[in-house]
């Protein structure tokens, strides 16, 4: 049985899960933040249920807490193609549609940014022209979905610009968007390649990493939460992308 991910929620202290699992979605082709972005096979049932594990992931995050809910919320792979961009997509989609409120995706992967192709919309004018230039924030925003999602992309790139993220701007550009917007979803880096994404999660309410069934390593997956910890960030969650189940689920769920 084919699916596409699996969320993982802490429970307190004692490193328990609670989990849900959808299907692949409709496979999404981007370019290189030039706006060519379209989806192509798209497959209703399958779509559907995506959106529906989305929603679920998006109530136990976000909704359905009982104390004050993370507001702005990095979300990381432990290495490059885990699937990243696309989740923090589908879930700023479907927290947008159940809020009133509004919900800005912030493109945080200067070194590969996917985030504007996936939206069908330009990478000109975004974060890194935040953290140059003066001008309210959300003047470098563009909005993506209905009235209510909006996208602060890469912005204008150089060879250097990565370091921006370490900048004192950074955490003066990401206040404002604190007082902009209801949440802010950020796409990182991956954990395991370069520490822009640690730096970025310190400044946020927490992490939901994001791994690949059959590609990322246990060992490198429990190093980076551990990594996490150590630097008091908390995790809120995690994504298992593409997981396939080789025994019948039932029995799989009470392993």
């Amino acid at each position: 049985m084919s699916k596409n991910f699996e969320l993982m929620q802490q429970s307190g202290k004692d490193q328990e899960f609670r989990s849900s699992r959808v299907p692949e979605p409709a496979p999404v082709v981007y370019g290189n933040g030039g706006g060519n972005g379209h989806r192509v096979a798209d497959d209703p049932n399958l779509d559907q249920l995506a959106g529906e594990e989305a929603l679920r992931l998006v109530q136990r995050v976000f909704l359905l807490q009982a104390q004050e809910p993370p507001r702005m919320v990095a979300f990381a792979g432990i290495d490059h193609g885990n699937g990243v961009s696309r989740t923090c997509v589908r879930v700023a989609e479907t927290l947008a549609k159940n809020i009133r409120g509004t919900v800005c995706v912030v493109e945080a992967n200067l070194r590969s940014p996917a985030l504007p192709g996936m939206f069908g919309t330009t990478n000109h004018h975004g974060l890194t022209d935040a953290l140059l230039q003066d001008g309210p924030i959300r003047s470098f925003t563009k909005p993506v979905r209905g009235d209510n999602l909006w996208l602060l992309s890469s912005g204008a790139l150089a060879a250097d610009s990565a370091k921006l993220l370490n900048s004192d701007k950074l955490k003066t550009r990401l206040a404002e968007l604190r007082k902009e917007f209801d949440f802010v979803l950020i796409d990182t880096p991956p954990l395991t390649r370069y520490s822009d994404a640690i730096a970025l999660g310190q400044m946020t309410d927490g992490f939901i990493l994001v791994l690949e069934a059959n590609s990322t390593r246990r060992e490198a997956a429990l190093q980076v939460a551990e990594g996490l910890r150590a630097a008091n960030i908390r995790i809120l969650g995690a994504v298992l992308n593409k997981r396939t189940f080789p025994i019948p689920e039932t029995l799989y769920n009470r392993l």
